[in-house]
Order: C-alpha cells, then structure tokens, then sequence
C-alpha cells in the first residue's frame, strides 16, 4: 500500500489534536489583563502540549520520508501512536484547569510516556517492514533521545506526587531535548 493515505490520515488527526486543545482555553468574561491571571496555567499547559504535538509531527512527517510503502501492521502501529496523542488535549486540560496538581501532571506523563512507547513501536514496525538495511533503518540508528525520554517521563510520574513541578520540568526537558532538530533521516536520505 501506498502511504499517502497514512500521511493524510495523520495529518488530519494531529490538525484536529491541535484544533481541540485551543478549543478547551476559555474566552475570559474580564476585559482586562486581570481577566487572563485564572488562565495562566491553562495556557502554559496548552504550550507545552502544543510543542509536543509539534515535535511528534515534525518527527513523524521526517520518519515517512524514508518509508517506500506500508502495510496493516503499520497502520495499527500508527493508529496506536494515534490513540495515545488523541489523549493528550484531555490531559492538558485537566492539568492545566487544575494548576498543574500531583495526579493530572502524573497521568499527563503517563501519555506523554505511552506516546514515546507507541512512536518506538510504530518505528520498529516500519523497520520490520523494510528491512535492517533499508535506509529508514540506517537513518533511525541510535535511539539515545527515545531512551532518555522514556526514562524521564517514568521518573517525571512517581516524581509528580512529590513536587509536580519538578515533574513538569522534567516534561520540559524531554521537549527541549526534541526541539534541537533531528537530522539522522535528512542526512541518509539526502546524498
């Protein structure tokens, strides 16, 4: 199968993730600046939900560069990756609607960790697919950021029942670790 259709599909499903989390920030009734101090933690939450979505598209449009073609597997595997992300408007809201408190920064983590399983999953299955030798198996390489981001959000988790912020920090962490471009794919790909 062609993957275009994996590509839209994604597209469209990570657009409508983005369209719902700015959706869940209330117009506030004030006309002052006042008026916005009750959705501080709201905002910062929608922010760093945004850039995780951001990171997880960027990575995922780069990752389909190099795939020829897909399979039913892979698009279990991508509905999978999917699934976890589709929750994370959910989380966002509710951690910021309740000013970043123990249980929903600890469960914002639980799907920012459950995305990073599925993306590894959905990463494995595409290197199944075409091959150790192939040039998405070349291009992926090493995996020391997947890694470390697993290992932080399992930290972050437990963390947050202690001190959420520093649980937050640590979500912050995996983020900026992403933002710094990621060019394993671009350089196997482009001669």
């Amino acid at each position: 199968m062609v993957k275009g259709r994996l590509e839209a599909f994604s597209d469209g499903v990570i657009a409508i993730i983005i369209t719902i989390m700015v959706l869940e920030i209330k117009v506030p009734h004030g006309f002052n600046l006042a008026a916005l101090r009750p959705l501080i933690s709201v905002f910062l939450s929608y922010v760093l939900s945004f850039i995780f979505i951001g990171i997880y598209w960027n990575n995922h449009h780069h990752l389909l560069q190099a795939v020829r073609h897909v399979n039913g597997h892979i698009l279990w595997a991508n509905l999978h990756l999917l699934f976890w992300l589709s929750l994370i408007p959910f989380v966002t809201g509710w951690m910021g609607e309740n000013h970043f408190a123990a249980m929903p920064v600890a469960l914002y983590g639980t799907v920012l960790l459950l995305a990073a399983i599925a993306y590894f999953i959905l990463t494995r299955v595409l290197i199944y697919h075409h091959g150790t030798d192939s040039a998405l198996a070349i291009a992926v390489g090493g995996t020391f950021k997947e890694k470390a981001s697993v290992v932080f959000y399992a930290v972050a988790i437990p963390l947050a029942f202690m001190n959420s912020w520093f649980a937050c920090a640590l979500y912050v962490l995996v983020a900026v670790m992403w933002l710094i471009p990621d060019r394993r794919i671009e350089k196997t790909l482009i001669p």
